[in-house]
C-alpha cells in the first residue's frame, strides 16, 4: 500500500496534467469556453425555475436561492459520476503502453470537477447576493461539507471506473440511476416527492444530507447534520482504502481487460 502510494506521488505530474487537460477538453470546441462554468448553472436554474413556478405554481420563499444551491451541487456529482465511468477506457492506449497506477485516472476525473464545482460556488454567492441572503458563521464549517462530497465522489469514482472496465454495460445503467437519484432528492422540490412512507429514503440518501447541509450553512444560517456528514466520510475513507488495495493487487487485469 505504502509503495503504490508512493508511486503516484511520483506521479504527481501526471495527475496535474490529467486535470489540466480535463479542464481544456471541455470547452476545447466552445466559442464561449471558461465561461460556460458560469452560464450553464445559470441556465439550469431558469429552465427549473420556469418549469417549478411558472408552471407548476409551487416554490416558497427564497426557492431561487434554493434552486441554485442545489442544481449547483447535482452538477458536481453528476459530471463526476458521469465521467468516472470512463475514466480509465478512455486511456486505454496509454495505459497498455505505459505503467501507472489506474487509480489516478479517476481521481484526475473528481479533481477536474471540483474545480468546475469552485466556479459554481462564485454563481451561488451572486445569486445569495443579490436576494439578500446573508450566511452568518456557519459559512466556515462550507469546507467540510466539500470536502466530504469530494471523498465521496472519489470513492464512487474509483469504483465506478474499475467495474466499467470489466461490466461496459454498466456505463449505459449509470444514466438511469443517476436520474433516480435526481428526483428522490430535494434538488428542484423543497423536500422529497416521495410517499410519507418512503421518507426513509430521502432520510438515507447521501444527497439529500450533502443537498441539506449546504442549504443549512449558505441559507438558514443553521449548522449542518453533522452525524450524517461524519458517517458518509467515514464509509468514502474505508472504501478508498479498500479501493486502493485493490487496484494495487489487481491493475494487471484491467491492462488484460482493456
Amino acid at each position: 500500500m505504502k509503495a503504490y502510494l508512493s508511486e503516484m506521488l511520483k506521479r504527481k505530474d501526471l495527475l496535474i496534467y490529467l486535470v489540466k487537460s480535463g479542464l481544456k477538453a471541455e470547452n476545447r470546441d466552445s466559442y464561449l469556453g471558461y465561461f460556460w462554468w458560469l452560464l450553464d448553472p445559470l441556465l439550469n436554474v431558469v429552465v427549473y425555475y420556469f418549469l417549478v413556478v411558472v408552471i407548476l405554481g409551487r416554490g416558497g420563499e427564497d426557492y431561487t436561492v434554493y434552486l441554485v444551491i442545489g442544481l449547483v451541487v447535482w452538477r458536481w456529482t453528476s459530471t463526476t459520476v458521469n465521467a468516472s465511468s470512463k475514466a480509465i477506457t478512455k486511456y486505454a492506449s496509454i495505459i497498455n503502453q505505459v505503467y501507472l497506477p489506474k487509480s489516478m485516472f479517476p481521481i484526475a476525473v473528481s479533481m477536474t470537477q471540483l474545480f468546475n464545482f469552485i466556479f459554481g460556488l462564485i454563481v451561488i454567492a451572486i445569486f445569495l447576493m443579490f436576494f439578500g441572503v446573508m450566511p452568518s458563521w456557519q459559512i466556515v464549517l462550507l469546507p467540510i461539507i466539500i470536502l466530504t462530497q469530494l471523498l465521496m465522489l472519489l470513492a464512487v469514482g474509483m469504483f465506478l471506473s474499475y467495474v466499467c472496465v470489466f461490466i461496459k454495460d454498466i456505463d449505459h445503467m449509470i444514466t438511469h440511476v443517476i436520474r433516480l437519484f435526481f428526483y428522490a432528492s430535494p434538488i428542484i422540490w423543497e423536500g422529497s416527492r416521495l410517499p410519507e412512507q418512503y421518507d426513509w429514503v430521502v432520510n438515507i440518501n447521501p444527497i439529500a444530507i450533502l443537498l441539506n447541509a449546504y442549504r443549512d450553512v449558505l441559507m438558514y444560517q443553521s449548522t449542518p447534520h453533522f452525524l450524517g456528514l461524519f458517517i458518509i466520510m467515514i464509509i468514502s475513507i474505508l472504501t478508498l482504502i479498500f479501493l486502493l488495495i485493490h487496484y494495487k493487487r489487481n491493475e494487471h487485469k484491467i491492462i488484460k481487460a482493456l
